[in-house]
């Protein structure tokens, strides 16, 4: 940590409960997060793949891509079509579109999920970005719930990918400690009702009102369409990262507090019969809060931030796949996820965890980084996917 911030690793920790962050390495943009973490979830499919046109620069050292990614797509299963064969879904029929959650675009236009199926050599399929900030992982399962649950898909890939360095400004400690960067992948696909992987229900929200609590004012149609000063030049707003914390934190709470007990009511599971709460990693204090108020104990809450930090829309598929790596999950567990971000937006999903065979993928080590993590070669997962409720005819 920069010296100016008159902070240490002990302070930090107290504080929000993070020990360690990752940074991209120079020149690696959330699509090359997004691309690393398909690309694990897909074993063949990137190698194969177009390119693109874009360079493969490496994630730099302690990057939160590469194998890190690689854990991070273990978060389905296709109970009702068995498991997807790696050699399937080095096709591009294995996926019919794609979906990316992220705050972090590489370009205010175009999206970067074209780009990205692109380079994974996924052929002319749907792709489009959603921008819910940290709710995008949960927003992004609803998305793709519904676009199976129609039968216009069998497949969607979905990535959470965030490079909040990107954003930050080098002065402001408050973000600065929280904030990392990450990526993690999902398959959603057809399934039958009552098999474990089953989407069950979601609760999302939005209040508009408070959308200045979390922002980057500058960059936007709006900054750009401000009055020029009188001598012609423009006049731009801060292009950094900025947001109110204590007024982020009041809201943060309350939204994903209520918007658990809604969800719990309309699944009819009391808090006591959830196996495994998964909040949005943005905070310890937040995340003791909203289990507690909820009436979740601590042992059922799986927590990753203490390594990797903030990892914005990463931060859901990243504390799941690090969970289901350490054996943490059983095949039916009752599984609750919830965030909160800019927007405001908020969103929960209940789920019922895969039967995903972990066999296949690699042991993650002391931090919680599996080998490979920081450069070296990426680790080969199983394919999972998380089945919707109903099955194409």
């Amino acid at each position: 940590m920069p010296a100016e911030w008159g902070v240490d690793d002990a302070w930090v920790r107290t504080r929000t409960g993070i020990a360690g962050r990752h940074r991209a390495g120079p020149g690696v943009s959330t699509g090359d997060l997004a691309y690393e973490a398909a690309r694990l979830l897909l074993p063949g499919g990137a190698d194969g793949g177009d390119d693109g046109g874009h360079d493969r620069a490496g994630p730099g050292p302690g990057a939160g891509t590469g194998a890190r990614v690689g854990v991070g797509t273990g978060v389905g299963a296709g109970a009702g079509e068995g498991f997807l064969a790696a050699d399937a879904s080095a096709s591009g029929a294995a996926v019919d579109a794609v979906v990316l959650a992220t705050a972090t675009p590489d370009h205010p236009c175009p999206g970067t999920a074209p780009a990205l199926a692109a380079r994974l050599g996924l052929g002319p399929v749907p792709a489009f970005d959603i921008g819910a900030v940290c709710s995008g992982f949960v927003y992004g399962l609803a998305v793709c719930r519904g676009l199976v649950g129609s039968g216009l898909y069998d497949r969607v890939l979905l990535v959470g990918a965030d490079v909040y360095s990107t954003l930050l400004d080098p002065r402001d400690r408050a973000s600065g400690v929280v904030f990392g960067d990450g990526a993690g992948a999902a398959l959603i696909g057809v399934g039958v009702p009552g098999d474990p992987g089953e989407l069950l229900a979601f609760d999302l929200g939005s209040d508009g009102a408070g959308y200045d609590l979390i922002t980057v004012a500058g960059g936007g149609a709006r900054d750009r369409a401000r009055p020029r000063a009188a001598d012609g030049a423009a006049v731009r707003e801060d292009t950094y990262f900025r947001m109110r914390g204590r007024a982020v934190y009041q809201h943060a709470v309350e939204r994903m507090t209520a918007s658990c007990r809604s969800l719990l009511t309309t699944v009819g599971w009391d808090p006591a019969e959830v196996d495994h709460f998964v909040p949005h990693q943005a905070n310890a204090r937040i995340l003791r809060a909203v289990a507690q108020r909820v009436g979740i104990g601590e042992r059922r809450c799986v927590t990753h931030l203490d390594r990797v930090g903030n990892t914005g829309a990463a931060s859901i598929p990243l504390a799941l796949a690090d969970a289901a790596v350490r054996g943490r999950f059983r095949t039916g567990d009752r599984v609750l996820l919830t965030a909160f971000g800019g927007g405001l937006t908020w969103g929960t999903a209940a789920l019922r965890w895969p039967a995903v065979d972990m066999r296949a993928a690699v042991n993650p080590g002391a931090d919680g980084v599996p080998p490979g993590a920081d450069g070296g070669p990426p680790p080969q997962l199983s394919n999972h996917r998380i089945p919707e409720g109903r099955k194409r005819a």
